[in-house]
């Protein structure tokens, strides 16, 4: 498992956290259990499978929601 810091654009509402949760739940790999999305630092921290589904893909995902991704730390 990899670790990921998702730094977004602002996020403008709480309901932002609820629609991005949605979106990385659909994807097979990311541990939900792990992630943690705050409204208030518009940052993104999750543990994913590698194997199963890309950093990029995660990017993606958020970016279809609508919500630009700054930048992206993995360890």
């Amino acid at each position: 498992m990899k670790t990921a810091r998702i730094q977004l654009e602002t996020l403008t509402c709480p309901s932002c956290t609820q629609k991005i949760e949605g979106s990385l739940k659909s994807l097979d790999g990311v541990d939900m259990d792990s992630a943690k999305i705050s409204f208030s630092s518009s940052r993104v921290n999750l543990k994913f499978d590698e194997e199963k589904v890309s950093i990029e893909e995660i990017e993606e995902a958020i970016d279809k929601m609508g919500y630009d991704v700054i930048q992206s730390r993995v360890k």
